[in-house]
């Protein structure tokens, strides 16, 4: 019998099935898809720093604009020798609406800067701030929404556990009066209606 050879080809496929030619997009599409996810995470995580940075941005603002009310304008507004504070309100509002972590990282610094302007104090709004931070982000991740009322809830704690602490601190220099505690309360509700103030920030300006 005559061998028959075949020259420059592919031999048939004897099964009668064709056979398919894989092209070189159809070897390259794994490749392509990686590149793609890789691409497209690249340009998520620019985006993510974008925003986390503006973030940063706007709670400074935020924060000197507080420190700065706190310091020219709400000593000025005083009942009996007592003037309002927003600054706990700054911290719970960053605590509720940025985490108990992040919101704490955030009280961190606007105590620090809140001691720096009471020179009364040491270290007391760096210790208080965050703890009220870290708490209302913590009520707010398990226990309560994120809305007004809720938010003037936490506040009003907050500004109660700020007075006490404040008080703590004079009995350690100092001493214990009955007069410190009407002082307490006065302070949180001649406080209370300026929170607001450092609610629509946090919750609406702010992204």
């Amino acid at each position: 019998m005559a061998e028959i050879s075949y020259s420059g080809g592919r031999l048939p496929d004897v099964s009668g099935q064709p056979q398919r030619e894989s092209s070189p997009r159809a070897q390259n599409r794994p490749g392509r898809r990686r590149g793609d996810n890789q691409l497209a995470e690249t340009l998520k995580k620019n985006v993510l720093d974008k925003i986390r940075f503006k973030r940063v941005l706007q709670y400074a603002l935020f924060l000197f604009l507080a420190l700065l009310a706190q310091n020219m304008l709400f000593t000025q507004l005083r009942i009996v020798g007592v003037c309002p504070m927003i600054l706990p309100a700054v911290a719970v509002a960053a605590g509720m609406f940025q985490g108990g972590t992040w919101g704490a990282v955030i009280a961190l610094v606007l105590g620090i800067f809140a001691d720096m302007a009471f020179v009364e104090n040491t270290v007391l709004f760096t210790i208080v701030f965050p703890a009220l931070a870290f708490g209302s982000g913590f009520i707010s991740q398990f226990f309560i929404n994120r809305r007004f009322f809720a938010f003037m809830g936490a506040a009003l704690l907050g500004l109660l556990l700020t007075g006490f602490a404040q008080m703590l601190h004079v009995v350690v220099m100092d001493s214990f009066s009955l007069s410190m505690l009407p002082t307490v309360l006065l302070q949180t509700l001649w406080s209370l209606p300026f929170a607001p103030l450092a609610y629509l920030p946090a919750a609406r300006w702010i992204d």
